[in-house]
């Protein structure tokens, strides 16, 4: 009975019903009344307490990425990058660490079909030694914008119309107009890319530069790209019609079945390289969110696998309550100046305070599996039992001291308050290439996918317009073609 080492379980559960107060439970069928048909008594505290837990068992659900699944499993080191980074997760192959993984949908909500046209959220977090890492990525390598404080207008643009809730392509074309970087990106959306088959034959990707450090303070950027040892498999617009309307929990079902079945799901870790100093060399920014990194000048290397071999043990509690953060990093991996990296580092911390409270991280989904110690105290939610009379610091009378220091960049930064785009746009390059990269057949899904939406009455002409030069600037062929289908002259 000793009430500081009792932790609430299931594996504590008594035989029989009780209040959450641990009381008894004889009846949990019938109300409280006055004689047998008499009014219900306000004193029936298990009643009114039933109704309360059960009033109060959602909770918000994410602005973006509400639609997910979960799965546990380990990441295990497989080529040596010590020479790159520090991190202790990464000091040699062979070395295993636990994870959580979340498969999402981006812009629908929480009960949307998995079948929907929409980015993939691919969310990773490390339990490491030295803290959580999250990896908080898409199955699409680049976003739409490159600056964070277009991040609500995008999502806005893409979700409902507020008046009608009803999704309207007019809304998204309007808004990406002003956007010419969001082409490379569409392109990925409006591909076949646009629809995986099920979570397990989808890459991800970090789709921020981070960059990593090593004891003595070497910097080196770096990209995480994640490949799935099955392949990568899409739907047809006509097959997910299909798969989507006989099931539209599709890929959470297939993830679960994989796993039971013992067909454990497994990628592989890759990472792109770049020395810094490199960095002015190129025609387009590498920090910016909207590019990629060609391949032939900065090749895949290969750093590990990720394996996930358990399904979780509940969907609320390892999925709803499940919380990632892109500044949660560890030493040896440090943020950029990447801005929509830099704004997500607050971002998600914030919105997971307000969806879980400000002691989300002591839910046992999010804490750290290694020891961990602050003072950050009490507040909503908080469960953490605590004896120290001492909650502050520095304190002679506590012996915590401040860990050993840890590398973090050092480069010198200048330069005047700005508000401004970055110098090296280049909107339409990347764009083009993928497009030129495609089978024909390929080409013609997607134009005919854009279309459709761009045929939408409540597109304008103007509109219009300006999506056909975004694409006549991508490829001279696809704005061509793509004038034909809507019966517009092409502009180049």
């Amino acid at each position: 009975m000793d009430p500081y080492k009792h932790r609430p379980s299931s594996a504590h559960n008594s035989p029989y019903l009780t209040t959450n107060q641990g009381a008894p439970v004889w009846n949990n069928t019938s109300s409280l009344t006055v004689g047998a048909r008499g009014p219900v008594l306000l004193e029936d505290y298990h009643l009114i307490e039933k109704f309360a837990a059960f009033d109060r068992e959602r909770i918000p659900e994410r602005v973006v990425h509400a639609r997910g699944a979960s799965a546990k499993g380990f990441f295990e080191v497989t080529h040596h990058v010590s020479n790159l980074t520090c991190a202790d997760f990464l000091r040699a192959p062979g070395v295993q660490t636990p994870v959580i993984v979340r498969f999402s949908t981006v812009i629908h909500e929480r009960g949307s079909p998995e079948t929907l046209r929409d980015p993939r959220g691919f969310a990773v977090k490390f339990y490491t030694r030295e803290g959580n890492f999250d990896i908080v990525g898409n199955n699409i390598p680049v976003f739409f914008t490159r600056d964070a404080m277009q991040f609500p207008d995008v999502i806005r643009a893409l979700k409902p119309n507020p008046k009608t809730h009803i999704q309207e392509p007019w809304r998204y074309l309007d808004f990406m107009s002003h956007l010419p970087e969001s082409c490379l990106t569409f392109l990925y959306w409006f591909d076949d890319w646009g629809i995986p088959s099920d979570y397990r034959h989808m890459d991800g990707y970090g789709v921020h530069t981070f960059k990593l450090i090593t004891k003595e303070g070497r910097e080196t950027y770096c990209k995480f790209h994640w490949k799935p040892t099955c392949g990568l498999k899409f739907l047809l617009d006509e097959e997910a019609v299909i798969v989507g309307g006989s099931n539209h929990s599709h890929a959470t079902k297939d993830l679960t079945d994989a796993i039971a079945s013992g067909n454990y799901p497994e990628w592989k870790l890759y990472i792109q390289t770049m020395d810094p100093a490199d960095e002015d060399k190129l025609d387009f920014d590498p920090l910016d969110d909207t590019k990629i990194w060609p391949e032939d000048l900065f090749p895949l290397q290969p750093v590990g696998r990720l394996v996930l071999n358990k399904n979780i043990d509940n969907f609320f509690n390892e999925n709803e309550m499940l919380a990632f953060n892109p500044g949660a990093i560890v030493p040896g991996i440090y943020y950029t100046n990447d801005k929509m990296f830099q704004t997500r580092t607050f971002a998600y911390a914030d919105t997971q305070r307000h969806r879980l409270g400000p002691n989300y991280m002591q839910i046992p989904v999010n804490a750290p599996k290694c020891p961990h110690y602050n003072n950050h105290r009490d507040g909503f939610m908080n469960f953490l039992h605590r004896d120290e009379e001492v909650d502050y610091f520095p304190s002679r009378f506590d012996p915590v001291r401040a860990s050993e220091k840890v590398p973090i960049p050092t480069d010198v930064i200048t330069g005047r308050r700005v508000k401004t785009v970055i110098p090296k746009e280049n909107n339409f390059k990347q764009s083009g290439e993928l497009f030129r990269s495609w089978p024909r057949d390929r080409q013609e899904r997607f134009i005919k996918r854009f279309a459709d939406v761009a045929s939408d009455p409540k597109v304008t002409p103007e509109i219009r317009s300006v999506w056909l030069s975004y694409w006549a600037q991508c490829d001279r062929g696809l704005g061509q073609r793509l004038a034909s289908r809507l019966g517009m002259k092409a502009l180049l």
